[in-house]
This record gives structure tokens, sequence and C-alpha cells, in this order.
């Protein structure tokens, strides 16, 4: 019996202007995805899985539709609101990191309780223990500069799961990453997925999307295909 749902998506509808012309990201699209589901969306350049991702994490609003998150009409809301919901419900890990590059990988992970306002005692215990459990406790003080690639999306998963999201979404998180060390990573993202937290995991690489047990399949804005495949096996 599947989960309550965390995302409920109701003819949602994305449309750029590019001078006179009308770019259609995303046609009457419809999804629901339950609590602590693993989810790949997959599809060429162009296919609207980009859109998707950043109208899921709140980045953009759609032209039409509905998005509700965890129950709540969150295409209603205001900017800040929006970015409230955000900092509170939903984790990012990108390609590229997104890491501050003045900052160290401790002040790296503690930017989004800081901009929530949390109390420095209770930051420095929860950036503590983000440290020792992505084994970057030796790099605490390095910018990002000074860290590998697995280290420094070690550091980008920390930040995105230190204010404790419900939603991780992951944009072609192993894209900069050797073979071996994207393994480590997705080992680490699905560790997190097997603890309840919901996983999306957007990418066009076939291997990667093959390791969800749902895979979204996007073609010019349109959801083509949703599929179901059996549990993962380590």
């Amino acid at each position: 019996m599947m989960s309550a749902a965390l995302i409920e998506l109701s003819g949602i509808e994305r449309v750029f202007h590019l001078g006179d012309s009308e770019v259609h990201a995303l046609r009457h699209l419809d999804v629901r995805v339950a609590a602590s589901e693993y989810v790949a969306v997959m599809g060429p350049s162009g296919s609207g899985k980009s859109t998707l991702l950043n109208l899921l994490g709140l980045l953009d609003r759609p032209n039409a539709g509905t998005y509700r998150l965890a129950g709540c009409d969150v295409t209603t809301l205001s900017a800040k609101e929006q970015a409230r919901v955000r900092s509170e419900r939903i984790g990012f890990v990108f390609q590229s990191f997104h890491l501050v590059p003045r900052l160290t990988a401790a002040e790296n992970i503690a930017l989004p309780m800081i901009l929530a306002g949390i109390a420095p005692p209770r930051r420095a215990e929860r950036v503590a223990r983000a440290l020792r459990d992505y084994g970057l406790e030796n790099r605490a003080n390095h910018r990002p500069d000074q860290l590998s690639g697995g280290q420094r999306q070690r550091v980008a998963i920390a930040r995105a799961t230190i204010m404790q999201p419900a939603l991780i979404l992951a944009d072609e998180p192993t894209g900069n990453l050797d073979r071996n060390t994207g393994e480590e990573v997705m080992r680490l993202l699905e560790g997190l997925n097997d603890q309840g937290v919901t996983l999306i995991v957007v990418t066009h690489d076939g291997d990667l999307g093959a390791r969800a047990r749902r895979q979204l399949l996007m073609a010019d804005g349109v959801l083509e295909q949703d599929r179901w495949r059996s549990p993962r096996v380590d």
C-alpha cells in the first residue's frame, strides 16, 4: 500500500516566452510521489526534467496547475513563504556542488541553519555530527578548492540534509565524479532514502536512473512513462 502523498502535481503547465515564440517546457503534468519514495526523473536535454526539478524545489512557479507539498498548496504561497518551506522541507544536491568558495566545509554545512536563525550552540552540535557522519572531520576547516570532488559532494549532501528535510532533490549528483566516487555518493543518498527521506534524482544516465524504484520518463515536456521496478539489490 502506498504511503501518504508528499508531492501532488495536478495539471502543471510551464511556458517560457522566447521572443515571439512559446516553449512549453511542461504540459499538463500530473504526478503523485509518496513519502519515502525513490524516484528518477529521466529524459534527454530539453525534455523538461530540469524545469520539473525547479518547480519541485520551489525555485520556479508553474503557469497553471497545482503543486501540493505535504498537503499544502505551495503554488499559492508568497515568495517569502516559499523560501521558508524550501528551507525547512527541501534539500538540494547539484552536479556542480554549489558550495560557497570562501567558506570552509563546516561553514558551508552550517549555512542553511544560519539562514533559518538556529542558535550557534545548536548549529555547532549538528555540524559536528554531520562532519562525523560523512567522514569529513579532518576536512572541517578546508575550503572547497582544497577538497576532492567526492569530499565536496559529501559536504553538499551534509548541507542539504542539515535541516532534516522530507525531500532531497539531486540534479545529476554524480556528473562530475569518477565511477567509484559516484557510487559512494549514491550509496549515501540511498542510505538517506532508506531512513525515510523522499529522494528524487534527475538524470539522463540510464544506469543511474535504473537504481531507483520508480522512473518518470520525460520527453518534450510530457510524462511519457511512469515505470516501476523491483526494489534495488545492493
